[in-house]
This record gives C-alpha cells, sequence and structure tokens, in this order.
C-alpha cells in the first residue's frame, strides 16, 4: 500500500514538472503565454504614445499637404505668393487697352456708289495696344452747328475693339434719297470726333479724314451709325 502510494506521488511530480517544462517552451517561442501576474490595462497596452508636434509646424499651425520627398522632413509646403499684376500686362491684353481716337489710327472717308447718298469711314489702329471704338463718330462738316445722331438699331452688342493693324467701321446717311431732307449743302472739311467711355464725353485727339475734291452733299437727313466690328455691317445699312 505504502509503495503503491510513493509511486503516484512520484508519477504527478513528474506530470507537474513536464507541465511547467511545456509552458515554459511556449512562452519562449511565442506559442503561448506567460503569468506574469496582474496585468496591465489593455488602453495602455493598445494605444500607441501621441507623438508630440514638430516646432514649425505647432508655430505656424500649417495644414494641408507636405513636403514628403527624399529628405522625409515632412515640412508644410509654402503658399506661393500671388503673380504680380504687371507680369499679366502683354501687349493686346486687355489691361493695357486705350480707347481709339485720331493719335493712334488713321482715319478715311469713302463715298460709296450703294448704298446711295452714303459714306463709309474706316478706322485703322497704327499703334501698338489694342483701342476701343465706343459709341459713334460725332461728324461736323465744315462749320455746321449741330450733331448728326446715330440709328439706335445699328447699337452692336460689345464695344468695337481692334488689336494694332485692325480696322472698324462707321456708315453715314448723307442725304435723303427721296429729296426729303431740307437745308442741303456741300462740304468740304470733315472733323470726326471720338466719343470716352461715358456718352458724349471725349476720347482724345480728333481725326480730319479728306473728303473728295469736289465735297460731298448732306441735308437735314444726316445720320451715323455706331462703330462696328465688320464692314458688311455698315454696307448693309
Amino acid at each position: 500500500m505504502a509503495q503503491r502510494a510513493t509511486r503516484r506521488v512520484r508519477l504527478l511530480a513528474a506530470t507537474g514538472a513536464a507541465v511547467a517544462a511545456l509552458a515554459l517552451t511556449a512562452c519562449e517561442d511565442g506559442t503561448g503565454t506567460r503569468d506574469e501576474g496582474a496585468s496591465a490595462p489593455a488602453t495602455t497596452a493598445s494605444q500607441p504614445a501621441t507623438p508630440t508636434p514638430k516646432t514649425s509646424e505647432a508655430a505656424t499651425g500649417t495644414t494641408g499637404n507636405t513636403d514628403t520627398g527624399d529628405t522625409g522632413s515632412g515640412t508644410a509646403k509654402s503658399t506661393p505668393s500671388p503673380v504680380s499684376d504687371t507680369a499679366t500686362k502683354k501687349p493686346g491684353s486687355s489691361t493695357s487697352r486705350v480707347l481709339c481716337n485720331g493719335s493712334n489710327t488713321t482715319v478715311t472717308a469713302q463715298p460709296l456708289s450703294r448704298p446711295l447718298n452714303h459714306l463709309l469711314l474706316t478706322v485703322r489702329n497704327t499703334g501698338s495696344r489694342t483701342c476701343d471704338l465706343t459709341y459713334y463718330p460725332v461728324l461736323r462738316f465744315d462749320e455746321m452747328q449741330w450733331v448728326p445722331q446715330p440709328d439706335e438699331a445699328t447699337h452692336p452688342q460689345a464695344v468695337t475693339t481692334l488689336a494694332p493693324g485692325e480696322s472698324g467701321y462707321a456708315g453715314v446717311l448723307l442725304s435723303a434719297a427721296d429729296g426729303s431732307g431740307d437745308g442741303g449743302t456741300t462740304a468740304r472739311k470733315l472733323t470726326v470726333a471720338f466719343q470716352g467711355m461715358t456718352p458724349n464725353s471725349s476720347g482724345g485727339a480728333s481725326a480730319t479724314p479728306l473728303l473728295p475734291a469736289k465735297g460731298v452733299y448732306y441735308d437735314s437727313s444726316l445720320r451715323v451709325t455706331y462703330w462696328q466690328q465688320n464692314q458688311d455691317d455698315v454696307l448693309d445699312w
């Protein structure tokens, strides 16, 4: 009986040693866990430490894309400064446009056979900058004391704009074809004045295009068109 009890004690001791060795092996090769006492709180083990902001980012508060090139510095990209307005003022651009007038154009006056009793005014931009022909030409034949009014039906949808070398046009109805006008006379001099950005304001130097040697006849029917971009719009008036 005593012998059997002794065997049982030895068997239990051997079994306990084998279990302890297995647990130790599992802990060392990563297949098990070792009891280290009370475990640390789960939040401490699972949450990474909060990184401390870099001094430059914390001071400037810069956000958005960062430069993560070869240096790996993570330095925030700075916002580029706006381009200066003067850099965009190229010849012919809207920022360098001027008014068309007698100082930067040449003006011709050509009598037309059709339409009857009409005169074609052509203004060519001879300057180096784009210019605007505003409203309609203000005409004065010889020493006339009144201003011919425009035909409102010819008002364009946009200001007539001439790049260097381009031409704009206006038509002049000299007299009524049916003879209904009065106060007819022959003029030998024509002065063309240009308007500014507001109606009836001065647009600068005037022009004095040559008329035919025999002059041109006009009467109270005298009217003009607004400045036009296309010659056909004048010839069809």
